[in-house]
């Protein structure tokens, strides 16, 4: 018996060392945009349901590596789940493969019904997500003026609100209120953009939800919101994607260009809606080297200096 204790003992404790370290993003009682109903994390066939508690996992490099920038990355799953490892860990690592931090956000779904509004809740906890990264970014061996966002699919649709809604919605009176939310760049993967006419249905349905007025759509449909707040930006999407429509990174790009926004654009003929890390058909294996080197070319990863 002492013997399978001790077992079980370890087996926890390699697991524990394994994981990723969360961060939750509000203090106890903190939380905005609760209207006081309880609800429960939910986790099912490697998918996130439902969130409890928001927060960010974070990957860390270690100093030797570290380049100081920083990626929050914003899970796809259509606003009604979130595909944290395929859209989240998966980057996260392959970030951390060139010397890039990264931060897995699991941000509180629209259909949730602890929320007083609901399509406020992921922009709530993205703009949190950021300022906690830039409050410790001395602690990680990060660049406060280097920190980023990548979305893929709905989760391009937080990161581009992020990176183009302007007013506060995250303050909660402590000291971090006095940090900035906006990203300084932002990488966009098949990204829904629009609320308009080349919506994906099955996320404006769970982001907008019944409140389908005229002025919500033009409100959180992002070509429409870009201004001198955006960041630059890095697009990718495969023309051939049946699920969110190409004319979404299109409208954008063309916003961010008569805005006078850096933005670099590329479409490839195939991918579908699963452009992956590798084993992508034709010229779309390109996209990861074209954004390291995105990257670099705009000065978000510098060199680490020779010792």
């Amino acid at each position: 018996m002492k013997r399978f204790v001790l077992i079980f003992f370890i087996i926890t404790f390699i697991s524990r060392a394994n994981s990723q370290e969360f961060i939750p993003l509000w203090p106890a009682g903190k939380k905005p945009n609760y209207n006081g109903k309880p609800v429960t994390d939910s986790l099912f066939n490697e998918r996130i349901w439902r969130v409890a508690e928001p927060g960010m996992y974070a990957f860390v490099v270690p100093k030797a590596e570290n380049k100081g920038t920083a990626v929050l990355i914003c899970p796809g799953g259509g606003y009604e789940r979130l595909s944290h490892l395929y859209n989240g860990f998966n980057l996260a690592k392959w970030y951390n493969s060139i010397g890039i931090n990264a931060f897995v956000l699991i941000h509180r779904l629209p259909h949730q019904q602890d929320l007083q509004q609901r399509q406020l809740a992921p922009l709530q906890d993205a703009q949190r997500a950021i300022r906690l990264i830039r409050v410790k970014a001395t602690q990680w061996n990060i660049n406060a003026d280097k920190v980023g966002v990548m979305g893929t699919s709905a989760g391009g649709h937080v990161a581009s609100t992020l990176g183009t809604y302007s007013p506060d919605v995250s303050s909660i009176h402590d000291s971090l209120d006095k940090i900035s939310y906006r990203p300084d760049f932002m990488v966009l993967l098949s990204p829904v953009i629009s609320m308009g006419k080349y919506a994906h249905p099955g996320s404006k349905k769970n982001f907008i939800g019944p409140d389908s007025t005229a002025e919500v759509i033009k409100r959180f449909s992002n070509e429409l919101q870009v201004t001198s707040f955006t960041p630059p930006v890095f697009m990718v999407h495969a023309q051939n994607d049946s699920t969110v429509k190409v004319e979404n990174s299109v409208l954008f790009y063309n916003a961010l260009i008569e805005n006078k926004v850096n933005a670099s654009i590329h479409i490839f003929p195939q991918g579908g809606h699963g452009i992956r890390l590798d084993d992508n058909p034709g010229s779309t294996d390109l996209w990861m080297n074209l954004l390291e080197m995105w990257l670099k070319e705009m000065n978000f990863v510098t060199p680490i200096p020779f010792k």
